[in-house]
């Protein structure tokens, strides 16, 4: 399938700074309104921008439809008044910095006022999650920044589905016209040397892998920072309590399957490898059951998509080495266990799951570094004695088993609440006390 895009008028992507945000006069309250119909305009079956979504994205993703459909239409979801809400109480100190200059006196007497500023916003989404696209607007818009978002060759589409059910409904609303999604090949020169500069923007938000990361950071310097969503790899854990009985350990596995299978285990979120207190007879009979629950068609998938040669051919080795591993299930795509004493030195893909045999958990946190998002526990009462290593082994979200899907609204993503780097904080210092 191919596409085209129109040609870049590079000038009208940029915002003068002679120019306010056109949101910045705008309450926090209104754009929220304005963000929750929207999200019921998403929500409509009948939504023939999202329909078309659907259908490009099915024809290039490498989802089954029906997850490119469910994740588009939960999308909407993100846009619940009620969530925004709390997701601005939990990132900003104060939410009305955000709608005006918030006065503070220190405890010398020194008057200052603080505010939240707008700042003008480059966003280079993934193309692995066609829902972020709409989260990304919708911070965008609770801190009424100016924005251009860089949409991924692998999703064109949902973006500019999203902007345009937002237009319908007021197509001179603020929100809108500080919105703008293009296209251009990551990497390219002739674009990215003109826009990724501190006179036309403030940050560039980057989501991706570490060559798209890497690519842009020859931009950063002094006045225009990086907000980087860097790769990340998922884990779980599992204790040998696991092992008490057969619907104890059954019960692991599947909540370890569906941390592995969600979104066809795209997402950085998706657990990769599982660490276990298992002797190997133990964890064979773990991985086999691992494996049959990974296979289960919970979002009737239909036909599965395959393994890539490179993969299926490193799996089929470790088949062969039975003495070190231990492969379970099919290379057909539907999902596979391989247990090992070591971690594989690949990244496992395609619903595949890496159970590796430990003397306890607590010496799996060895394997944990700055590139661990989130790590699901099992039994969940030992999240407790291993959070603090799993913090300073570089973990980021430490969760229940099974659990890996959905955060809590408003938790720090990647160690930070992104509102809060998102803006400008600004302050406006007034003297002392008595000097007027």
């Amino acid at each position: 399938m191919s596409f085209a895009t129109p040609k870049l008028d590079l000038n009208a992507l940029v915002q003068p700074r002679t120019e306010l945000p056109p949101m910045l006069n705008t309450s926090l309250a209104e754009i929220i309104d304005f963000l929750g119909e929207a999200g019921a305009r998403l929500a409509d079956p009948g939504n023939p921008h999202i329909e078309a979504c659907v259908e490009h994205l099915a024809k290039v993703s490498l989802q089954p439809r029906v997850a490119v459909e469910h994740m588009i239409r939960d999308a909407a979801s993100y846009l619940d008044p009620r969530s925004l809400r709390e997701l601005v109480e939990q990132n900003i100190p104060d939410p009305a910095a955000l709608d005006g200059w918030v006065p503070h006196t220190d405890h010398k007497g020194r008057r200052s006022f603080i505010r939240a500023y707008p700042s003008r916003l480059i966003h280079v989404l993934p193309g692995n999650a066609p829902g972020q696209g709409i989260r990304s607007i919708a911070q965008a818009a609770l801190v009424k920044s100016v924005n251009v978002f860089k949409m991924a060759s692998a999703d064109p589409f949902s973006t500019v589905a999203f902007l345009r059910t937002m237009a319908e409904i007021d197509p001179d609303h603020p929100v809108v016209r500080s919105m703008s999604a293009v296209y251009w090949r990551g990497g390219e020169d002739r674009v990215e040397r003109v826009l990724y500069r501190p006179q036309y923007f403030d940050k560039l938000v980057a989501w991706g892998g570490g060559d798209a990361i890497s690519s842009v950071m020859k931009y950063i310097g002094p006045g225009f920072q990086l907000v980087s969503f860097d790769p990340k790899t998922s884990i779980s854990m599992v204790g040998k309590e696991a092992f008490e009985s057969e619907e104890t350990m059954i019960r692991a596995a599947r909540l370890n399957a569906s941390d592995v299978a969600m979104a066809n285990q795209e997402a950085c979120v998706c657990s990769r490898f599982t660490f276990i207190e298992a002797t190997t007879e133990q964890a064979d009979r773990y991985c086999q059951v691992l494996a049959e629950h990974i296979r289960m068609d919970h979002m009737g998938e239909g036909t599965p998509r395959p393994l890539e040669a490179d993969l299926r051919e490193q799996i089929e080795t470790l088949r062969m080495m039975d003495e070190d591993y231990a492969v379970f299930g099919a290379l057909d795509g539907r999902g596979v266990a391989i247990r090992s004493d070591e971690p594989v030195d690949f990244h496992p893909l395609r619903k595949t799951a890496n159970v590796v045999c430990v003397p306890s958990l607590e010496r799996a946190v060895k394997y944990v570094n700055v590139a661990t998002q989130t790590v699901g526990v099992f039994p969940f009462h030992r999240m407790a004695d291993l959070r603090d290593q799993l913090a300073s082994g570089g973990a980021q979200r430490v969760v229940r088993l099974g659990e890996a899907g959905p955060s809590a609204i408003g938790n720090p993503h990647d160690a930070m609440y992104p509102l809060h780097r998102f803006v400008h904080w600004i302050a406006n210092e007034d003297g002392c006390e008595g000097d007027d």
